[in-house]
């Protein structure tokens, strides 16, 4: 069954009988949707207590018409957000929630609305750069929060029925993904494929992981994190994962062509202040930093396919390349 439109008015009066059950008197006001967003859709809202106190909140529902599993399991990413309540791992509070009747009717949940800023420094155009000490202070916090997620235990947190996704399983869904791909998105990646596997290290002990944590993927302030958010591809595996996507999205190899923000800390920065954070020190980076590369440039190739299904010319594809080489590079290095 294919994605449908969301009936808006369904959705606000379900919203609005789950908050009057958790803040009797209050008043919502109509849902507004932001930009943004394909696994779920975001809408905010303001919502005035009984004391006249108006506290805006945004709703999370996943898409009409499709089954909320994976990245659309809105609840899912609901049930994150409460086990993190309160553990100095900064995230919106959950204020009420409900299961629907998917996938005609979805599931959502609300959370209070977070004031900041969402923003990858080194994508934004010259004009609206943000000024060099912000950027090295809210990247250093970013780091020093990823180490605190990182202790926490997920047993004790509630969660330990997730399941454990090691090292060898991560690399195996990414080979799946090129597999999947036209024989020009793919090419290229066998070798580096090749010596991922054959150099997999040990997985560490598994730990809650946010799956893209990146400055993007939080509200900021000035030099403030205030909140982490979009936890739609959360888990619970090997924390190095995380630690290699967050060092690609801050300092990108110059051969990749990306942009680079003033006041970016260096990688050897953004290391000590995470591991100073978590009272570890971090073994065999490397592969995860080649092993996060692998996964972009599939996920690039994946976009591709799909583009060109769809009857679009896929941007450049060059990108899926040197992806590839720079991965070859970190795994030469051991």
């Amino acid at each position: 069954m294919p994605a449908v439109p969301i009936d808006e008015q369904e959705l606000y009066g379900r919203a609005k009988e789950v908050l009057a059950a958790t803040r009797p008197g209050a008043d919502l006001a109509p849902l507004r949707r932001m930009t943004g967003g394909t696994s779920s859709i975001t809408f905010r809202a303001e919502l005035t207590l009984a004391d006249g106190v108006e506290d805006p909140v945004v709703l999370k529902v996943a898409p009409a018409g499709l089954d909320p599993v994976r990245n659309r399991d809105v609840l899912r990413q609901a049930r994150i957000h409460r086990a993190l309540d309160g553990s100095g791992v900064p995230v919106p509070r959950v204020l009420a929630e409900h299961a629907g009747s998917p996938p005609e009717i979805p599931p959502f949940f609300v959370m209070s609305f977070e004031e900041g800023d969402c923003v990858e420094p080194g994508n934004l155009p010259e004009e609206e750069h943000l000024p060099p000490e912000e950027v090295r202070a809210r990247e250093l916090e970013a780091a020093r929060i990823l180490g605190v997620l990182h202790c926490l235990d997920p047993t004790a947190l509630g969660l330990g029925d997730e399941p454990v996704v090691a090292p060898a399983d991560e690399l195996d869904r990414w080979v799946q993904s090129f597999a999947a791909c036209d024989e020009d998105l793919r090419a290229g990646n066998e070798d580096v494929r090749d010596a991922l596997a054959r150099t997999t290290p040990a997985p560490a002990t598994s730990t809650l992981i946010h799956g893209d944590f990146r400055l993007g993927n939080t509200l900021s302030t000035g030099s403030t994190v205030v909140a982490v958010i979009d936890w739609e591809i959360w888990a619970r595996s090997d924390p190095r994962v995380d630690l290699g996507w967050f060092l690609l999205m801050a300092n990108p190899d110059p051969a990749l062509g990306r942009g680079q923000a003033e006041g970016m800390p260096s990688n050897e920065e953004l290391i000590s202040a995470y591991e100073a954070s978590r009272g570890a020190a971090v073994e065999d980076l490397a592969w995860f930093e080649a092993l996060v590369r692998y996964k972009q440039a599939a996920i690039s190739a994946l976009l591709a396919r799909n583009a060109r299904r769809r009857g679009e010319q896929p941007a450049t594809i060059e990108g899926i390349g040197n992806l590839l080489a720079s991965a070859r590079v970190l795994l030469a290095r051991g």
